[in-house]
């Protein structure tokens, strides 16, 4: 702390010299809002003693006590034109203005000895009240800078003192007394009012640090979030391609004559590439929630078909560890994204035959009002009540230290809640540690009765009978996807640019153009489609097929409005979309196949 009468020296830390420029300069502030106070006082000084004294001391001290402020004005527009660049400026400025109130302090007391009457008490009181007036409104201005107070106060005291002290009388000296007494009060206060004015420029100070700290904390941090995106994006891109590749040529395999030690290793180099292919789905999910692409199709839906899907597909897999899955009857019909609310609760279902080693699990749905409430149990590990947040934070696994591969990639329960979140539906988890863990999800209640929608036939023995063109600039992903159409029946010609497939489509017109989003030399398929669609009409049918996960890209895509599907794809969607795209008009009916 520094003192009331300290030189402010070199001696201070850099950060106490800190505080001292800021303390100057709030001072300088508040001084040049409040200082014609001091001529308006001088002038009522004036008035109320012109009837009583010399009028030519009265005005030549008028001329000294407006002086005094006229330098300090002056001061203050210097401050505020040219600020102190550093505390030896800053104090030396400081400085400049005690010494300005020095000589005020001495016209102030000087008043006392020019117009100090002893049988005039009006005369008295109003110098006195003056100056009280002027040192108690001085307070707070000088608890920045307190030597500019003492400056003027110490001589316009003393000299105000001196008129009693020559009466000699008691009356007299108690006056003078309590004039030194009322100096000594007012060093105590005004040190008391400095320590609080610098600890409270120094907790300021102290907060915008925290803050400055936490802005670029919070930078580094979306600056690493942004550098993960773009490592998942081009990462999950470049594996893309040969998975969907890998995928296509396996499934023409299948189709072709094997032994039964072929089929088997089919099926299970199949079983592998569908794995990658999850894991792959599972980066795309999370992706295309943090861009915001998805846009749910809310709808009625009853919920017992899913149900029995999803024990289907999944309690086999909780029979290899031995475990109980269940699953409880409902005929309630909700209001929800039955795609999206299938990747939910496979997410969550997954998740619980995952950590759970002995019982079981159990999906089951009941009524709460108006809702319906879809819950998931397991008898698993459990989750700590410090950890029950972080268990929707991408990438957070528990128990698995060592990231086993069998056990994901920590996406699952982030995908889930990501999605909740985009359908409007409430996802919360309940867990004690070794006894297991509960996520509900509460959903709409509608009680309309949903449309009977028809099964989209999937069959592999029904021929597309159209012309497609495919443009991709991978040849083995051009390859696969000729094997795969001209399987089902497709003419198919493939082009690895914009201009060649232009100049295939003049030769042969297709019925339906399939292009990878993102093409060389920075083009898209969405500009392929716009040049085809251009030169053979804007009604032809088209297919956008991705492996960006990139959020910018992904929101790019789904601007253009052309259907989009994600490598790597599933032959079976792909056919269900071409399916879809045939029944909308756009491509020839289907005729039977052998």
């Amino acid at each position: 702390m520094i003192t009331l009468f300290s030189s402010h020296g070199e001696n201070l830390s850099a950060d106490e010299k800190r505080v001292t420029v800021e303390a100057i300069h709030q001072m300088a502030l508040v001084l040049r809002a409040a200082w014609i106070a001091l001529p308006v006082l001088a002038v009522l000084v004036v008035i109320g003693m012109w009837w009583l004294t010399d009028h030519a001391k009265l005005l030549g001290w008028l001329l000294c006590a407006i002086t005094m402020p006229a330098m300090r004005y002056w001061l203050l527009r210097r401050h505020f034109l040219t600020p102190p660049p550093d505390y030896k400026s800053a104090v030396r400025w400081a400085r400049q203005l005690t010494l300005v109130a020095l000589l005020d302090g001495f016209v102030w007391g000087g008043a006392y000895i020019l117009f100090f009457t002893p049988d005039s008490v009006a005369e008295q009181v109003l110098l006195l009240s003056m100056l009280v007036t002027i040192v108690a409104g001085s307070i707070f201005v000088s608890s920045f800078w307190p030597p500019t107070l003492i400056a003027f106060s110490t001589p316009a005291f003393t000299l105000a003192t001196i008129p009693f002290l020559q009466q000699g009388t008691t009356a007299s000296f108690v006056m003078a007394g309590a004039l030194i007494f009322m100096l000594m009060i007012l060093s105590q206060m005004l040190r008391a009012a400095h320590r609080l004015s610098r600890e409270a420029i120094a907790l300021r100070f102290e907060n915008l640090g925290l803050v400055e700290g936490l802005r670029e904390q919070k930078q580094v941090a979306d600056d690493a979030n942004m550098a993960k995106s773009k490592f998942l994006a081009a990462a999950s891109h470049d594996l893309r391609q040969p998975i969907h590749a890998q995928g296509l040529f396996l499934e023409v395999l299948s189709r072709t004559e094997q032994t039964p030690h072929q089929q088997e290793l089919v099926a299970s180099a199949r079983a592998a590439s569908e794995a990658s292919g999850e894991l792959l789905n599972a980066l795309l999910d999370f992706s295309r929630i943090e861009a915001g692409v998805i846009e749910p199709n809310l709808q009625p839906f009853r919920l017992q078909p899913l149900l029995n899907k999803i024990e289907n597909e999944l309690a086999p897999q909780a029979d290899t560890k031995d475990i109980v899955y269940r699953s409880r009857e409902t005929q309630l019909v909700v209001r929800t994204d039955p795609m999206l609310l299938e990747r939910i609760l496979r997410n969550l279902v997954s998740n619980a035959i995952r950590y759970t080693e002995r019982g079981g699990v159990l999906v089951a749905c009941r009524r709460h009002g108006a809702k319906a409430v879809l819950e998931v149990w397991d008898t698993g590990i459990g989750i700590a009540p410090e950890h029950q947040a972080e268990v929707f934070r991408e990438f957070h696994q528990l128990g698995n230290p060592e990231r086993n591969r069998n056990k994901g990639l920590g996406l699952g329960l982030a995908i889930a809640e990501g999605l909740a979140r985009t359908l409007g539906h409430e996802l919360t988890l309940y867990s004690e540690p070794q006894r297991g863990s509960v996520f509900r999800l509460t959903l709409d209640i509608d009680e309309t009765i949903p449309a009977v929608q028809a099964a989209m036939s999937q069959s592999k023995s029904r021929l597309l009978n159209a012309r497609l063109l495919v443009i991709d600039d991978d040849e083995i992903v051009r390859s696969g996807m000729l094997h795969l159409l001209r399987d089902w029946g497709c003419e198919c010609e493939a082009a690895e640019s914009i201009e060649e497939a232009l100049a295939l489509a003049r030769l042969h017109r297709p019925d339906v153009v399939i292009s990878d989003y993102r093409l060389r030399e920075q083009r898209t398929g969405v500009e392929a489609i716009a040049a085809l669609r251009a030169m053979l009409g804007q009604s032809l049918p088209a297919l956008l097929i991705t492996g960006d996960t990139a959020p910018q890209r992904l929101r790019e895509a789904q601007a253009s409005g052309i259907p989009l599907l994600h490598k790597p794809v599933a032959p079976g969607k792909l056919y269900r979309r071409l399916v879809e795209l045939q029944q909308e008009g756009a491509c020839p009916v289907p005729v039977p196949g052998i």
